[in-house]
């Protein structure tokens, strides 16, 4: 029997953060375009790229899939669903795919039409070492080694900043004191991509953080070079997507001031109507000499609005909507429109208009997460829908798909840094921001949407949030930004920079091109002309709606009641099989969520019915003194006296002798089952067994009241 060898196996190595980073190939995943195993610290992430031999015919798009797939055996755990095994992509994987997807696919040539597939299995986690990066670094090693063509390499880091020092690849214990969460993706001298979580971090830290990642880039990227440099293959040849250059040059010579026109509103729908209406016309104009013009128009109507658009912006200082570069687009701010929910905010962009609805709920109502990541649940949670009705479109509504999750995630971690804690204010919180019409920018006007909902609900947030997306054209060298982008000019346009933070400092980031990477001065100017924009909108159109949180919580939200008990009485609490709690519950209408640590959240649609549950858990986890007085309700008649249970799962006996103060002949005459009648402890004895006074209790009450 012959033993397998594997004569290409190669392994280089190098550092991440202070960690050993290795990559390995020639080994595993032989039959992929191009792979590699990559390990930092304990966590492995095998990563295959694949490319499909032939184009894919009919479309105008590249088809490039990327996956980040969990594998819970990578940190020990069996799946809790119930086939116990992974299911859909969570959240955080999702997540993860758009992290390695965004800062690749503008490397890619435009005109390409191969299935190209990337992906990153997670195979082993240790909690200091992210999978993350790992990924995506694998990513660019496998894709710039294969023979896919692209124009890689890039590299990610994550950085961030502890005690006012910026750190690099942060372990478990560093991240938990972060003030920042900043991942940076680029070339050897550019910025490919932005992605930040922040605690209010002023603009200077946050240009500091993303310069001191791109020197460490550029030192990953001469190590993933000189692996290239070793193992890359030749790329192969392609078929270009064909595109009718000669419909586009008739197009450009007679039709570019009816194009002109088409474009030249700030009205989203007269636009649609101008272009469907030249479309029409085109198609008959130019059927005879161009079989296919209706097939082709798309791509080169496509084309030459872009080329308008990028003119005006570039020559002209001219936008599609007649705004100046640094205007931002007519606003407006309103709450409480819903009158059943929680807190609600309803916040106007020019055409876009997101309204978010914000619910309070127990701390059992708190996300539960099955995936490989640290975090075991979340207690704010924010949700992105994005129907088509809002842009027009006749389609069926399938759920949120990778682009509603990013946008939700981008708004949570936004609005994260201002949400009070749970010992300030203990209540489970889910945003859900509604896109009701969309023309660029929405995932900020769901920010700015879920602030004013925030405040509605009297939830006590911090500050204020607000949101702005910042665009980009560039030609030769030339740049110029502009604020508050709208659809068209994001759709031909090379950035979208969306900034958003308090007045105190930045709190999240993402930003996304089309082009090979942005230089320092671009992102610098970016930070400055949003952090303008972000102060204008929350002084002069979302703090004079609403200036500060509500003072008291909408009546249709449930009050909440904190109480901590020793650990030891949880049993008690809880009762045999539950019994003692639903016991509290029925009796209540409370919703009750005790905590391992003794901690007790009781919540009620008003107060009284929280204090009449905290009272009952009181009296079961506080021990009876002699002398105490109850209220409580017989459970059991004897010949000898009558059984009271004083709290729940807790009761005495009243002795024949101590329910009346004259001589009782049977217990049936004065007290039946059922009755609340008041008692008082007269004798604890050695084996814990406790006696009641029902005579003693009245002459108490009694005496009190005289």
């Amino acid at each position: 029997m012959k033993i397998r060898q594997f004569p290409q196996k190669k392994v280089w190595k190098t550092t991440l953060g202070g960690r050993e980073l290795s990559i390995e190939t020639g080994k595993l995943a032989e039959l992929a375009n191009g792979s590699c195993l990559v390990r930092h610290g304990d966590t492995m992430v095998l990563v295959s790229v694949t490319a499909s031999a032939l184009p894919r015919a009919g479309i105008d798009y590249f088809p490039l899939s990327v996956d980040f797939e969990e594998r819970l055996y990578s940190v020990g755990r069996i799946p809790g669903s119930f086939l116990r095994r992974e299911g859909r992509p969570s959240e955080k994987a999702v997540l993860a795919s758009r992290l390695i997807d965004r800062p690749m696919r503008p490397l890619f040539p435009s005109d390409m039409r191969n299935d190209v597939s990337i992906l990153a299995t997670v195979m082993s986690i240790e909690s200091d070492c992210a999978p993350e990066i790992p990924a995506m670094l694998g990513a660019s090693i496998a894709l710039s080694a294969s023979d896919i063509p692209w124009n890689g390499p890039i590299a990610g880091v994550n950085v961030g900043c502890v005690d006012g020092e910026l750190v690099i690849a942060p372990t478990v214990a560093q991240r938990e004191k972060s003030t920042l969460n900043l991942t940076v993706a680029g070339t050897a001298q550019k910025v490919m991509m932005i992605e930040a979580g922040a605690d209010q971090v002023a603009e200077d830290t946050m240009m500091q953080a993303i310069q001191t990642a791109q020197t460490e880039i550029a030192r990953l990227v001469a190590f993933i070079n000189g692996i290239v440099k070793e193992i890359g293959r030749e790329k192969f040849e392609y078929t270009k997507c064909a595109f009718n250059q000669e419909l586009y040059d008739l197009l450009k010579a007679e039709k570019l001031a009816e194009l002109r026109h088409c474009l030249d509103t700030d009205n989203k729908l007269e636009r649609d109507a101008r272009t469907k209406a030249l479309r029409a016309k085109v198609v008959e104009e130019y059927a005879e000499r161009f079989p296919t013009v209706e097939a082709d128009f798309g791509e080169a109507n496509y084309k030459l609005q872009k080329f308008i658009v990028r003119r005006w912006l570039l020559d002209e200082d001219k936008r599609v909507d007649g705004r100046k570069m640094d205007e931002i687009r007519a606003l407006g701010s309103e709450v409480g429109i819903l009158p059943r929910v929680h807190g609600s905010g309803l916040f106007t962009r020019g055409q876009t208009q997101v309204l978010t609805a914000a619910t309070l709920g127990t701390i059992g109502d708190q996300q539960k997460l099955d995936n490989i990541f640290d975090e075991e649940s979340k207690r704010y949670m924010h949700h992105y829908n994005f129907p088509p009705y809002s842009v027009g479109e006749a389609r069926p509504s399938r759920g949120p798909g990778r682009r509603e999750i990013g946008h939700g995630a981008l708004a949570e971690r936004a609005l994260e840094p201002v949400i009070p804690n749970e010992e300030a204010f203990p209540y489970a919180i889910r945003l859900v921001s509604e896109v009701v019409s969309s023309n660029g920018s929405t995932s900020q006007g769901a920010i700015c949407g879920s602030t004013l909902a925030l405040m509605d609900a009297g939830v006590p947030i911090s500050a204020p949030v607000a949101g702005i997306s910042c665009g980009l054209v560039t030609e030769d060298g030339r740049w110029k930004t502009f604020i508050d982008i709208q659809g068209v000019e994001d759709f031909y346009g090379d950035m979208d920079f969306k900034v958003a933070g308090t007045k105190k400092g930045i709190t999240a980031i993402q930003m996304d091109i089309k082009i090979d990477g942005l230089t320092f001065d671009i992102i610098q100017n970016a930070l400055t002309i949003t952090r303008d924009a972000r102060y204008a909108i929350l002084d002069e159109i979302m703090l004079p709606c609403i200036a500060e949180p509500r003072p008291e919580l909408s009546p249709y939200a449930p009050k909440m009641v904190i109480m901590q008990i020793d650990v030891d009485k949880i049993r008690e609490v809880i009762g045999k099989g539950g019994s003692v709690i639903q016991k509290i519950v029925a009796e209540t209408g409370a919703k009750i969520d005790i905590e391992e640590d003794g901690r007790i959240f009781i919540a009620a649609i008003n107060k009284a019915d929280c204090e009449k549950a905290q009272n009952l858990i009181n009296a079961i986890v506080l021990d009876p003194e002699v002398g105490a007085v109850f209220l409580g309700k017989v459970t059991r008649l004897m010949t000898f006296g009558a059984f009271v249970e004083f709290a729940p799962g807790k009761e005495g006996l009243v002795h024949i002798s101590k329910l009346e103060p004259r001589r009782v002949e049977k217990v049936e005459d004065v007290v039946k089952v059922g009755d609340e009648c008041w008692v008082k402890v007269v004798e604890i004895d050695d084996k814990g067994r406790i006696n009641l006074s029902r005579k003693d209790a009245m002459a108490e009450i009694q005496k009190q009241q005289a």
